[in-house]
């Protein structure tokens, strides 16, 4: 297996993961008396920054070989945004 090919592997269960976890927190969301309007928004900017870091996966699942790995530095950069406001999210919503 190449690296692109590993690479694209890896995201793309970091994908199924961040799917799942947003799940979660929007039914903690749902369920919570106090903030929700504060939650719902929080949730909406990392589905969105998720939604941007799906769009790079894409691009770079479609680029060539010699393209992908300069995409890959935007991709990364995403990728720990993503994580970054995940993280901020789930101590938020705790």
């Amino acid at each position: 297996m190449d690296k692109r090919t590993e690479y694209i592997e890896r995201l793309s269960a970091q994908m199924v993961e961040w799917d799942n976890e947003i799940d979660r927190l929007k039914d903690k969301a749902e369920s919570a008396t106090e903030s929700k309007s504060d939650y719902l928004q929080a949730i909406a900017a990392l589905q969105g920054k998720r939604d941007q870091a799906a769009l790079k996966l894409q691009g770079i699942s479609a680029a060539s070989d010699d393209e992908w790995e300069n995409l890959k530095t935007g991709t990364d950069q995403v990728w720990g945004e993503v994580r970054s406001i995940l993280r901020d999210v789930v101590m938020k919503i705790k």
